[in-house]
């Protein structure tokens, strides 16, 4: 297993596009200084061992070495073994709707953009469960498999868009029967699942869903996001309309994932500005069973930086070598072809 240590370092980088900006405009001002006394042309029969491109063959070996020392201070370490470590935790699932309807702006910046930086935020706070994703329009999908490695799961939610299920549409009851297939046959007792969603079911029973969640020892919590008076859904150009020709509104359904909820004796929660409501159930997650869990991880890191130092070392002894004027010795066989 492969890893930096102080990947903080990386920002160290950011300066070698500032020390090319800067040699650009020593060269432009001193190309500039030199034809104030006559033609270049002329000037480099004038001085014939002054070679411009070994001075730019220099500042390139330069900032090479500087970005291999950067990467040395990054601390690239690699695992040497592999460590069963047991802890307990809970087995959450997240349904998040993704339909078109998630794009309205009663939430800002939209529906979707909110719960998503709200799960993000949700990752931040659990250590020792696991975490799976399934995404649902008119069809549901699994996203991310039951895991215990959160930075996938962060990757996977800044990835989210309405184009991940093609068929349009709100099918809640698959989204719960799916999510509820997620879970790993060890967690019979500690399953949660949260349901993100408007509310706005158009295609099958998702309250018979959650009763055969139940039956699999599945708790449901429902997270309602959006507004009742509804907002319209942004398309391009303009705002979706019906087949006459009005623009349609969105409103979320509190009824139908409030009885989801029920089914299952989880909570409903509806979204604010201010609290998403995901922090809540955690709390609530808190409180429950925890089953023991099983996971594998790298241990007994090894730093490798002392390879990249060697070479920035050599880097840098190659750029003392290769002086700006041609040597004297060779003279002779001008490998860079200097003017």
């Amino acid at each position: 297993m492969f890893r930096f240590a102080q990947p903080v370092y990386f920002y160290l980088l950011l300066v070698i596009p500032v020390l090319v900006v800067l040699y650009y405009y020593f060269v432009r001002t001193r190309r500039r200084n030199m034809e104030q006394y006559g033609q270049l042309p002329i000037i480099s029969l004038l001085a014939p061992n002054v070679s411009y491109k070994r001075l730019n063959l220099k500042f390139i070996l330069f900032c090479i070495a500087y970005a291999i020392v950067v990467l040395a201070l990054a601390r690239p370490q690699f695992g040497s073994r592999i460590k069963e470590v047991k802890n307990r935790g809970v087995e959450i699932v997240v349904a998040l709707d993704v339909s078109n309807s998630m794009l309205a702006d009663d939430f800002k910046p939209d529906r979707l953009s909110t719960a998503k930086l709200a799960l993000s935020r949700l990752v931040d706070k659990l250590r020792d469960d696991r975490l799976g994703l399934v995404v649902f329009a008119g069809d549901a999908y699994t996203q991310l498999p039951i895991t215990s490695d959160f930075d996938a799961a962060r990757m996977f939610f800044n990835t989210i868009n309405p184009n991940m299920v093609p068929q349009q549409g709100t099918s809640l009851g698959k989204a719960i029967n799916l999510a509820t297939k997620s879970f790993s046959s060890a967690s019979k007792t500690s399953r949660v699942l949260i349901v993100i969603s408007d509310g706005e079911n158009h295609e099958d029973d998702p309250i018979a869903a959650a009763e055969e969640a139940k039956k699999n020892g599945v708790k449901i919590y429902t997270v309602g996001v959006g507004q009742p008076q509804g907002a319209p859904i942004p398309v391009s150009g303009g705002f979706l309309k019906d087949k006459d020709g009005n623009i349609v509104i969105t409103r979320l359904d509190e009824k139908t994932l409030q009885q989801i909820a029920t089914a299952t004796g989880g909570k409903y929660i509806r979204a604010t500005g201010s609290n998403f409501g995901l922090t809540d159930i955690l709390s609530d997650v808190r409180k429950m069973d925890k089953m023991e869990m099983k996971s594998y991880v790298y241990e007994d890191y090894d730093d490798q930086f002392q390879v990249l130092l060697l070479m920035a070392l050599f880097v840098l002894l190659l750029d003392s070598i290769i002086v700006q004027t041609k040597n004297i010795w060779l003279s002779k066989v001008d490998i860079f072809k200097s003017r």
